[in-house]
């Protein structure tokens, strides 16, 4: 490359840069608006389908609780959109580097002050918004159970779990990104993968039990039938608990979580109230589905050689400055340029990636149609539909999601068309 293609590198970047942020946030927006008025649109009349189990106010709520979440969530997206353009373009990484430099010199201390600033300033913006969804509009809805003092609870655990877990991580990271030479990149990304894997094995005992109560599941008759389901789906695991959700929110659910041997299902306590055991039965079925069909397995395995990419890509860009100078930030010459690259690359990746997205959610909707499948030859089809009309009704999914939205954004089917399959599954 010539030294005047060189010169023109950053300016480039800066190009591309502009134009796939206002693709990506243009397109975020319009498809939100069409969300809006096709939900909005289709309001009064209930889905054929449906028409004999859902009544009319419940569809009537789901479609004004998706246009309320639609809406801030298209607010989220703007003040996001500022804050990048801030840090990046407009020189707010550069600026804060710089006072940093000033206050705390050179060295491994500067660059987590900076990298924690960068978090605690993106997590200060959404505090705002997070606490109006919690307690406005899921309030409104009916759907909130916590208190406020649960949630600054929530906020100071979570807070304080991440400087425990997330501060040794980021000082190991930018550690090796200073001293293990060209392909610190790949050891960097063994560390990311490990540390992702401990995650798996410590989140049932160690992580979730700080933020919820988990009791043994003490209904003997469906813990029979759970655990003839799990006999017959050839799945072992460490227990079957109950979550104490209700205490934040109405919303049910069931999921398995844990690796290996530390593998445990747990039941929302709001789901095993309003699900008979045999629709409890097809919901576990269905995630039983994810596991035996080895998705879980497999989205790993894609998590880890994506992550590999992405390391390998960050260490290329690493070492070169017009990755700086086109996105905001002069690079350092004489000290380590670590913790700029990394926030610049973060912040930078999603707006670059966002073309990707529907090709992950057509693959998590075509996962969510296999486990409905296995969920049918091995449960009930037809309980599997009732579970889902419940859980459509108690937490006020829309029925008629917009089409383009759902391709782009829905990690599982609509409604009709899941209900139709399942209905065709059932005979």
């Amino acid at each position: 490359m010539s030294s005047s293609s060189l010169l023109q590198a950053p300016q480039w970047l800066a190009l591309a840069f502009s134009l796939c942020f206002m693709a990506s946030f243009g397109l975020r927006q319009w498809l939100a608006l069409r969300q809006i008025r096709h939900v909005a649109r289709h309001a009064d009349a209930v889905p054929a389908l449906f028409a004999d189990r859902l009544p009319l106010d419940a569809h009537r709520k789901a479609a004004a609780y998706t246009v309320a979440r639609v809406r801030l969530g298209m607010l989220d997206g703007l003040i996001g959109a500022l804050l990048l353009l801030g840090l990046t373009l407009f020189g707010g990484i550069g600026a804060l580097h710089l006072w940093l430099l000033d206050w705390l010199g050179t060295g491994l201390g500067q660059q987590l002050a900076l990298v924690g600033a960068v978090l605690a300033l993106g997590s200060a913006v959404d505090l705002p918004l997070a606490w109006y969804r919690q307690f406005r509009l899921e309030q409104r809805f009916g759907f909130n159970r916590m208190t406020l003092g649960l949630w600054l609870a929530d906020l100071v655990k979570a807070t304080a779990l991440g400087l425990v877990l997330g501060a040794p991580l980021l000082a190991a990271l930018l550690w090796l990104m200073n001293a293990a030479g060209e392909r610190w990149w790949l050891w960097a990304w063994a560390l990311w993968s490990g540390f992702n894997l401990l995650l798996l094995v410590i989140f049932p005992t160690v992580i979730a039990p700080l933020f919820n109560k988990f009791v043994p599941l003490d209904n003997e008759a469906l813990k029979t039938r759970i655990e003839a389901l799990m006999a017959r789906c050839g799945f072992a695991s460490k227990g079957l608990f109950v979550m104490d959700g209700s205490k934040r929110s109405s919303h049910g659910n069931a999921y398995f979580t844990g690796f290996g041997r530390a593998r445990r299902i747990v039941f929302f306590d709001t789901l095993i109230e309003r699900l008979a055991p045999v629709e409890v039965e097809a919901v576990l079925a269905h995630e039983l589905g994810h596991f035996k069909l080895r998705h879980v397995t497999r989205r790993m395995l894609s998590g880890f050689a994506i992550s590999f990419g992405v390391f390998a890509l960050l260490g290329w860009l690493a070492q070169k400055s017009w990755f700086y100078l086109g996105l905001g930030v002069t690079p350092m010459l004489d000290s380590s340029n670590a913790a700029l690259a990394l926030l610049l690359f973060f912040l930078a990746m999603p707006v670059f990636g966002f073309a990707f997205g529907p090709v992950g959610s057509w693959l998590s909707r075509r996962d969510e149609f296999a486990a409905d499948a296995f969920a049918a030859r091995q449960s009930d089809a037809h309980a599997l539909i009732s579970a889902l009309v419940k859980l459509y009704e108690d937490n006020a999914s829309t029925l008629t999601p917009d089409p383009l939205y759902s391709a782009w954004h829905d990690s599982h089917p609509p409604a009709p068309l899941r209900i139709a399959r399942l209905a065709a599954l059932g005979g």
